[in-house]
């Protein structure tokens, strides 16, 4: 098995289609039916599905994509840290977000950045926090930015300010003095809630008494602001979320209560090599991590 062998049979299970995989490969149909066949044979494993019009990959095929897509990747990222040290900044910086914070972090950064460096690009894979640490761990992104908690003992980290949370609602009453809400206001509120503050946020009512009344849990920010915005309920989300949904009539106000704050965090593996790229764009962020040495010192201490 070659890395050739691994492009042709992700082109295929890409296509779903021998003869639209050949085409974008540029090659004749046969021979790549043909590597097909060979890998299979070589790994003693059925990867397709002939049985159906439409090609589909079989258990092990899946796992095999997976695994395909991974080993690519880890190359790429090879021969990336190779031109990098031989050349300079240039090439692509791979950064994993999750939507509440990427929206607003990212975009004016990423505008200086590349004025400073042309020669380096972004490329930007959203998710939630679990899929942003896995391919961080798998080495497909360099830097990762999450909310807390995750576990810092794989992790370097760069904390940046604590923030509230906020309800969110089309119907709820929000006058220019009321600029923050009470825990016990959405006594009677039906919830639309991130899953991975669920415990945070049963936590906050149960220490006021309160059972919460959640109808829905999600993993997207974005989803879970325009479920508001149809008037299913109210939804908790970080303050950062704010203008996320533009043009909404969602109004916001601040959850009154510190237990339920969160927290950005900027994250990249521990005893893994870094780009140049990375580490320049690291320095963007100019916070102190606990009153002690900035981010530049760190990387040049």
């Amino acid at each position: 098995m070659d890395i050739r062998q691994l492009r042709y049979f992700l082109a295929i299970a890409e296509e779903e289609n021998i003869t639209r995989a050949a085409v974008k490969l540029h090659i004749a149909q046969p021979p790549l039916s043909h590597q097909l066949k060979l890998l299979e044979d070589e790994l003693g494993v059925k990867l397709i599905d002939r049985n159906t019009r439409k090609i589909q990959l079989t258990d092990i095929g899946e796992k095999l994509r997976y695994r395909a897509e991974q080993m690519l990747r880890l190359m790429e990222t090879t021969v990336k840290e190779l031109k990098d040290i031989n050349e300079g900044l240039q090439g692509t910086l791979l950064i994993g977000t999750v939507p509440s914070s990427g929206a607003t972090l990212l975009p004016e950064r990423i505008h200086s950045f590349y004025e400073k460096y042309p020669g380096i690009d972004f490329q930007i894979c959203d998710g939630d926090t679990y899929r942003i640490m896995e391919l961080l761990n798998s080495g497909v992104i360099e830097i990762g930015i999450i909310r807390t908690p995750f576990n810092s003992e794989i992790y370097e980290a760069i904390y940046l300010p604590k923030e509230p949370m906020v309800a969110a609602s089309s119907n709820l009453y929000c006058s220019e003095e009321e600029r923050s809400i009470e825990i016990t206001e959405l006594i009677n509120e039906a919830l639309v809630i991130d899953r991975r503050f669920e415990n945070v946020i049963v936590n906050a009512f149960e220490n006021e008494g309160i059972k919460p009344k959640i109808i829905c849990r999600g993993d997207d920010v974005r989803s879970i602001l325009l479920w508001a915005s149809t008037g299913i309920g109210v939804a908790i989300v970080p303050k950062a979320a704010i203008g996320l949904i533009p043009n909404s009539k969602l109004k916001y106000r601040e959850v009154n209560l510190t237990s339920v704050e969160t927290q950005t965090v900027i994250i990249w593996m521990k005893n893994r090599y870094l780009s140049s790229a990375a580490r320049h764009f690291l320095e963007t962020f100019e916070v102190y991590d606990g009153g002690q040495k900035s981010i530049l010192q760190t990387f040049r201490s």
